[in-house]
C-alpha cells in the first residue's frame, strides 16, 4: 500500500482516486477508514468487496461539518443537540434520510436511515473539504478482523489503496453509535465517546438486546433482523487466534493482553493495554496490541479483566465480539 505523508499533493492524489471511484485509506481519531464516495454505488461496492464485508451491514458516512450532514439527513432536536455538543468527535448518529439524499442505498443496506459523523482529525477534515463529497469509511481492514490504528496497518493484498498517514489514532476504538427514537437516545454501539458524557446531554441511554452480545435474545435478533447501525454483528473485530476473556491464569502457549499494574505470570508474551489502569489509554492500544499478539508460536490470546468504567465498556464490547469471531485461521502476514 502506498502510504503518503500529510501534504497537499498527497491530499490531491487521494481526491483524484476518490473521484475515480477508488477507495482511500483515511485517518480518523478512532481508527483508519477505507473511504469512498458515499454517493457512488460502484465505489461503495468496491469497498464492500475489498473488505469482504456482509452487504447487510451498514456503513458510516463521514462529512466535514454539521451543515453538510443536514443536507443528507433530518435532525430531531436531541440528535441536533448531541451533534452540536460532540462533533467533530467519535460520535455517530443514526438519522432519517432526507427525501433528496444522494447517498447510495448500499451504504445504508437499504434502510431509510444513515449513520453519520464528523471526524475529529485534521487530516480527515482536510480530505473531506478538498474532496467536497461525503465519504463512506468503514474501518480499513478485511471484514471481521482487527481495525487499523496506524497507516501501515492498512493492508489489502489484492487492492492498491492510497493511504494518507495521519499518525497513530488518538482514540483507537470505533465511534459510539446513538439513535434517537421518539425523543429517547438508544446506544447501538459503545465506542470512543463515553456513555457518561452522552448521558449528561441525553439522559439515560437505552440499548436494544441485539447489541448486547451476552443477552439470550441477541443471536436470534441478529439473525432475524439486519443491524440498524454499523458494528452490531456479533462476530466482529476478530484476530485469527482464539481469544479467552477475563483470564485469571495463563500458560506459556498463550500471549497475554494485560491491564493494570498486576500482570498474570506465565504467558509466552505480554502486552499491557495500560499499566496504570487507564481505559482511555487501553482503548488507543487495543487493536494494535491484539494484532501484535496474534502470531506464532502462540495458540491463543488470553485477556485480563477490563473494568466497565469509562471506555472500558467499548473495549469489552470489542473483545466480546472478537472472541465470538476469533480463530481458527491462518496466521496473519508478518
Amino acid at each position: 500500500m502506498p502510504v503518503l505523508p500529510a501534504t497537499e499533493s498527497a491530499i490531491a492524489q487521494a481526491v483524484a482516486a476518490l473521484q475515480q471511484g477508488l477507495p482511500v485509506g483515511m485517518p480518523t481519531e478512532t481508527v483508519y477508514g477505507l473511504a469512498c464516495d458515499a454517493r457512488s454505488d460502484l465505489a461503495v461496492a468496491r469497498v464492500f468487496a475489498a473488505k469482504g464485508r456482509p452487504s447487510f451491514n451498514p456503513l458510516i458516512v463521514h462529512v466535514a461539518s454539521l451543515q453538510a450532514a443536514q443536507q443528507l439527513v433530518q435532525f430531531d432536536p436531541l440528535s441536533l443537540q448531541l451533534a452540536q455538543q460532540f462533533w467533530p468527535g467519535p460520535l455517530t448518529l443514526v438519522l432519517k434520510r432526507r427525501a433528496d439524499c444522494p447517498i447510495s442505498w448500499l451504504v445504508s443496506a437499504g434502510l431509510d436511515t444513515l449513520a453519520l459523523r464528523v471526524p475529529a482529525h485534521p487530516l480527515a477534515l482536510r480530505l473531506l473539504e478538498a474532496a467536497a463529497m461525503p465519504l463512506a469509511a468503514p474501518s480499513a481492514n478485511p471484514s471481521g478482523r482487527l481495525s487499523p490504528t496506524q497507516a501501515d496497518h492498512v493492508q489489502f493484498p489484492d487492492l492498491s489503496v492510497v493511504v494518507l498517514d495521519g499518525g497513530p489514532c488518538a482514540v483507537g476504538v470505533e465511534s459510539t453509535v446513538v439513535r434517537v427514537v421518539e425523543g429517547k437516545a438508544w446506544l447501538l454501539r459503545p465506542g470512543g465517546l463515553e456513555r457518561a458524557a452522552i448521558e449528561q446531554v441525553a439522559g439515560p441511554l437505552a440499548a436494544p438486546p441485539a447489541t448486547q452480545v451476552g443477552h439470550p435474545g441477541a443471536a436470534a435478533a441478529a439473525e432475524s433482523e439486519p443491524p440498524r447501525s454499523p458494528g452490531q454483528l456479533l462476530a466482529h473485530y476478530a484476530p485469527h487466534r482464539p481469544l479467552r476473556l477475563d483470564a485469571r491464569q495463563v500458560s506459556s502457549q498463550e500471549a497475554l493482553l494485560a491491564f493494570g499494574p498486576q500482570v498474570l505470570p506465565g504467558a509466552g508474551a505480554v502486552l499491557n493495554l495500560s499499566q496504570r489502569g487507564d481505559t482511555t489509554e487501553a482503548a488507543a492500544h487495543l487493536f494494535s496490541y491484539l494484532r501484535a499478539l496474534d502470531r506464532e508460536p502462540f495458540q491463543a490470546i488470553a485477556v485480563m479483566a477490563i473494568p466497565h468504567q469509562g471506555l472500558g465498556e467499548a473495549i469489552r464490547d470489542r473483545l466480546t465480539r472478537a472472541a465470538v469471531g476469533a480463530g481458527p485461521g491462518p496466521a496473519p502476514e508478518p
